[in-house]
């Protein structure tokens, strides 16, 4: 089995005593171990001997550079010219895939072999296909054991695998580009004189400063004008971003003061596309309902759509859809509602009755009157028929803090219900419940208020509110445009598709 290894060109690493021996395996004896090269290379010269025999106590790497195949003819015992292996004198190559007859020509030379290269370009490389051997890699590793039995000899893995080539593997013809080519190049490339780089850093602001690019960009927009055309990647105009809302196409400029009052307003509101709100004095206002009232629109009429526009916005700060579904039945909002035996009373008592209709727990505290207005009592009877509670004592009302407070207990005329033993304490208990407090139709700023309010709704126009009236709103309660006209006010709806809309102070 030792004898198919015979031929092999090898490279014998035996330690820095002896140097490294490179040649063709001639014999190998497993019994004494030993392995002998015949026209051996030491350290890159020849030796002067045809034949040099090694103890494998002595060999301390060992290198296959190239196997033999079984059909190879080698007329000459000189190693054979590899990108791996030695420089041999010359010699002939076999049968190969090059064609019967076909002998691939070595440059004769006697000079002793160069260093092996590590990397190679295989662009100016001919490659040579060596016949195919009949046996396989742990064919070859069975009888390389029989060389690395001894103690000292050792064999590394990854010399093996970079170094033995398996005979389907192809053999790169080194390249005929000579030193001196080779040095000429890297002249080329590199051999400029160092006296000849300039001292100085190249002046890129100078050099940018020859560039005119405002005269450049001015030379192509005005040949897009001329052609009508334009050019890709030069410098335009932004166009305008719209929202998914907004018409693209303006037919006529956009006029924010919509809304003109016949005085000059004390106070001035903005919506939230820009609209110019203003206020109205108390007055005025009164005069607006007044007309309405005579053309139709009757105090029946406008607390109902006074409590729908207020009940909208309360379920909107309870939370809306979020908190309102039959999947939060055990998280029910409870607002406390608190209303005074005037109109705004029963205001907020049409706002309770659609609230628990839309499953609110209601808690109404009205206090308890000899004769009351026809509108509460009317309302009353409403709320009567559902699931909303009534109570006329402050006692009655919970002691932990509720969702939402509504609060309609102050009047633009009856000031002297703010002196009522009830008035004080039902204050008291909406300042200390720490619940948010919406105001609907809260008076003018004048009018001192005992309740903070968070948020405030006014109806149709807003009145001249304080700072203690909170965040402003306004709703819509339906009158025509035809009834401000009348009484001097040059109106145009700033709800668009909203009856409930926020105000801002300017």
């Amino acid at each position: 089995m030792a004898t198919d290894w015979l031929g092999s060109i090898v490279s014998i690493n035996c330690g820095e005593s002896l140097g490294v021996y490179q040649g063709r395996v001639s014999a190998v004896d497993q019994v004494s171990q030993t392995i002998s090269l015949t026209r051996p290379f030491h350290n890159g010269v020849k030796c002067l001997v045809p034949e040099v025999t090694f103890r494998a106590g002595d060999i301390t790497e060992l290198k296959i550079l190239e196997i033999p195949g079984p059909g190879d003819n080698r007329q000459c015992g000189d190693l054979p010219q590899t990108e791996m292996g030695i420089p041999g004198v010359g010699c002939q190559v076999g049968p190969s895939q090059n064609g019967p007859g076909k002998a691939l020509k070595k440059p004769m030379s006697s000079s002793a072999p160069q260093n092996i290269p590590r990397r190679t370009d295989t662009k100016n490389q001919d490659v040579i296909i060596s016949p195919q051997q009949q046996c396989s890699k742990s064919y070859m590793d069975r009888h390389v054991e029989a060389l690395t039995q001894s103690k000292g000899f050792r064999r590394r893995h990854n010399s093996w695998s970079s170094s033995s080539r398996h005979p389907n593997q192809v053999t790169p013809k080194k390249s005929g580009l000579k030193n001196g080519q080779m040095k000429s190049k890297d002249d080329e490339c590199f051999g400029d004189d160092i006296d000849e780089i300039p001292d100085t850093d190249f002046d890129f602001e100078g050099n940018l400063a020859l560039f005119d690019k405002a005269a450049v960009f001015e030379e192509i927009e005005t040949y897009e004008r001329r052609s009508g055309t334009r050019s890709r990647g030069t410098p335009n105009e932004k166009p305008a971003r719209y929202r998914h809302d907004e018409n693209i196409l303006e037919s006529e400029p956009i006029v924010y003061r919509r809304i003109v009052v016949p005085q000059n307003a004390n106070k001035e509101f903005c919506t939230d596309s820009g609209l110019v709100v203003p206020s109205v004095s108390y007055e005025l206002h009164k005069k607006l309902l007044s007309v309405a009232e005579k053309h139709g629109l009757t105090l029946e009429r406008r607390l109902e759509m006074t409590g729908v526009c207020a009940s909208q916005m309360a379920l909107s700060l309870l939370g809306g859809p979020n908190r309102l579904n039959p999947k939060n039945v055990h998280q029910r909002p409870t607002v406390a509602l608190l209303c005074g035996p005037h109109v705004k009373g029963a205001q907020g008592i049409s706002c309770g009755r659609h609230l628990s209709n839309h499953d609110v727990h209601v808690i109404l505290f009205l206090p308890n009157f000899v004769k009351m207005l026809e509108s509460i009592t009317n309302e009353l009877n409403l709320f009567s028929k559902t699931q909303g509670q009534q109570v006329s004592s402050v006692k009655d009302l919970p002691d932990s803090p509720v969702d939402l407070v509504i609060n309609c207990l102050d009047c633009h005329e009856n000031a002297f219900l703010r002196d009522q033993p009830w008035y004080k304490a039902v204050v008291d208990w909406a300042n200390q419940n720490r619940a948010p407090v919406l105001s609907i139709d809260p008076p003018i700023s004048e009018m001192e208020q005992g309740i903070d309010a968070k948020w405030s709704l006014a109806l149709g126009l807003p009145l001249p509110l304080g700072e203690r009236a909170g965040r402003v709103y306004l709703c819509d309660i339906g009158i025509p445009q035809k009834v401000f006209q009348e009484v001097g006010i040059n109106y145009h709806s700033p709800f668009g598709c909203k009856f409930v809309i926020p105000l801002h102070s300017t």
